[in-house]
């Protein structure tokens, strides 16, 4: 797999790295639809299968990431409380 470079080059990217790897977005304080359009943009160069999570303190985040995930062909894994008023979506993607 290949990905842009800093500088528009473009660099070799171990995929069995980035298989196995698990990234995670702080949308703690962002309100709908800012979390699941940070989910989207982080899903978007990954390779299928690979897992990101996300943290949310968005209400909304309980209807939004499940219906983004339903839509876009991706996986669900876990949604758990992390914190008082916080949820973490693990996504895997589609």
């Amino acid at each position: 797999m290949t990905g842009a470079g800093t500088d528009g080059e473009t660099a070799d990217v171990d995929t069995a790295t980035v298989d196995t790897c698990t990234l995670e977005i702080d949308a703690r304080h962002l309100l709908c639809p800012l979390p699941v359009l940070r989910l989207r943009k982080a899903l978007q160069p990954l390779p299928a299968g690979a897992t990101v999570r996300l943290v949310a303190t968005d209400p909304a985040a309980v209807i939004d990431v499940p219906h983004f995930c339903t839509q876009g062909g991706h996986e669900l894994v876990s949604v758990e409380p992390v914190e008082p008023g916080a949820r973490a979506f693990t996504v895997r993607r589609g």
